[in-house]
């Protein structure tokens, strides 16, 4: 499992013929730090991280934020057809992304937003997952809390912001965190939706070191290098809160 890692890091420091010789090379004779430098001049590898940033906490919080209500109501709200919504919700998870492309894109087209942030960001604004997993959070939280909310005057809303999400960290940092690797690592949809370099993000950036012609795989390697850092930043910074989350959410509500 570790090995590609190791190959994408050793491969990062070494120069062209070393990266593609064969038999392979496993360590560099040199280890050449300017490649990273080269990734920033050969590419608009910045541009690239900030829109990557923007649109990952874009559609973090707007995920966070939709599936919170939702899984509020249908885990705490009583109304006809609760259950029958929370199933449609499920179904939606079941189906491959790739089959919704085309229509998403007929989407997108029509409301010309073609080559812009918003044909990243509104297609996931939304998850069936998201809302699964903190509605069977929301499920657990005893009842008598509610009721003392009621009668200190506290509404819906008061009562998931004060005390519903302060009680759910765990199942949100969960569903952040899978939010986050989602919308960092995407790059079929953001490759269909964007043209321009000032609007696409890291995982479509990188083709710029791979061509018809020649592929510079050191240089590939040090842009996903950098691009896996943050990533395992993230994780290292949120795995308590994963681990405790995942634990927490049982399949019964």
């Amino acid at each position: 499992m570790a090995f590609p890692f190791f190959w994408m890091v050793t491969t990062s420091f070494k120069d062209f013929y070393q990266a593609t010789s064969i038999p392979p090379v496993w360590f560099p004779r040199v280890w050449r730090w300017q490649n990273y430098l080269d990734v920033w001049r050969g590419a608009p590898f910045g541009r690239y991280f900030l829109n990557t940033v923007l649109v990952t906490v874009f559609i973090t919080g707007l995920d966070l934020l939709t599936g919170s209500l939702a899984a509020y109501a249908l885990a705490r709200m009583r109304f006809r057809g609760r259950t029958a919504l929370f199933f449609l919700f499920l179904a939606t998870v079941m189906v491959p992304f790739e089959v919704l492309i085309v229509p998403d894109f007929i989407i997108v087209q029509r409301l010309h937003w073609y080559n812009t942030y918003q044909a990243q960001i509104a297609p996931f604004a939304a998850s069936g997952f998201t809302i699964f997993l903190l509605r069977q959070f929301f499920a657990q939280i005893p009842g008598e809390l509610h009721e003392a909310a009621r009668l200190d005057g506290a509404g819906h809303l008061r009562f998931l912001w004060k005390i519903v999400l302060p009680l759910s960290a765990p199942a949100l940092a969960t569903a952040a965190l899978f939010n986050f690797l989602a919308s960092w690592n995407a790059f079929l949809w953001p490759l269909i939706v964007t043209s321009r370099p000032e609007v696409r993000p890291l995982q479509v950036g990188l083709q710029a070191f791979q061509t018809e012609q020649v592929s510079n795989y050191q240089l590939l390697m040090a842009g996903a290098t950098m691009v896996v850092l943050p990533v395992l930043l993230v994780f290292v910074l949120a795995q308590r809160h994963l681990l405790e989350g995942v634990a927490r959410v049982g399949l019964k509500g």
